[in-house]
């Protein structure tokens, strides 16, 4: 259950943003302090498992052959065969609008290898390299929890976001995903929350409301 005052500021940014024609997603901005980014160990990147889920479609693609494209069929919401990697790697127009549209990729693990060499190039800048998947194996569990997860990346930059929703949920819910974001990235500094330097949530267009 997420703690009161974080309930209270998520709903002071919902309560705060304009009725628009499309659902609006909810953010947290994250600013770091006392942290070297231009060092790799020091940057974050990790896929986060939302208790309370996304609130919104998020798209999953599986890269692989045989059983796994079998299985996959019904559960992702694109499939890609070995063959077609080979078409794709050669139309960076059409790659580009792929890696675009998915949220995450999964690949068969032989393929990896071929995978990151082929669209390396188009999936690495957008942190969305495929995660591994054993040959033939059943890929609806990882989907599953792949729908309900955020990336969060730093990159080098001490400013970064992370979906944690739409204005279409509950304040409680969207604040315990937040809760959960900012706990995953204490752990990934030195001096936990004393490395932040402060956290704000909002709506896409709507004003920032301070948490920490």
């Amino acid at each position: 259950m997420a703690d009161k005052p974080t309930v209270i500021v998520v709903q002071k940014a919902l309560d705060s943003a304009k009725k628009r024609k499309f659902v609006e997603t909810v953010e947290l901005a994250i600013n770091l302090k006392d942290v070297d980014l231009s060092l790799p160990k020091n940057r974050i990147q990790e896929d986060i498992v939302l208790p309370k889920g996304r609130g919104k479609e998020v798209k999953i693609a599986v890269i692989g052959g045989g059983d796994l494209a079998l299985k996959a069929k019904d559960v992702a919401d694109l499939v890609i065969t070995p063959e077609e990697l080979g078409t794709l790697a050669g139309n960076k127009k059409q790659a580009k609008k792929i890696a675009n549209d998915i949220d995450y990729f999964i690949a068969e693990a032989p393929l990896m290898a071929q995978v990151g060499k082929r669209l390396g190039t188009v999936l690495g800048p957008r942190g969305k390299m495929p995660k591994p998947i054993a040959p033939g194996a059943d890929p609806a569990a990882m989907i599953e929890g792949l729908r309900k997860s955020v990336t969060i990346r730093t990159k080098d930059r001490m400013t970064f976001h992370a979906p944690v929703g739409t204005v279409e949920m509950s304040a409680e819910d969207i604040a315990d995903n937040i809760e959960l974001i900012l706990k995953r990235v204490e752990a990934h500094l030195e001096k936990g929350r004393h490395n932040i330097a402060s956290a704000y949530v909002k709506t896409t267009m709507g004003p920032s409301e301070k948490i920490l």
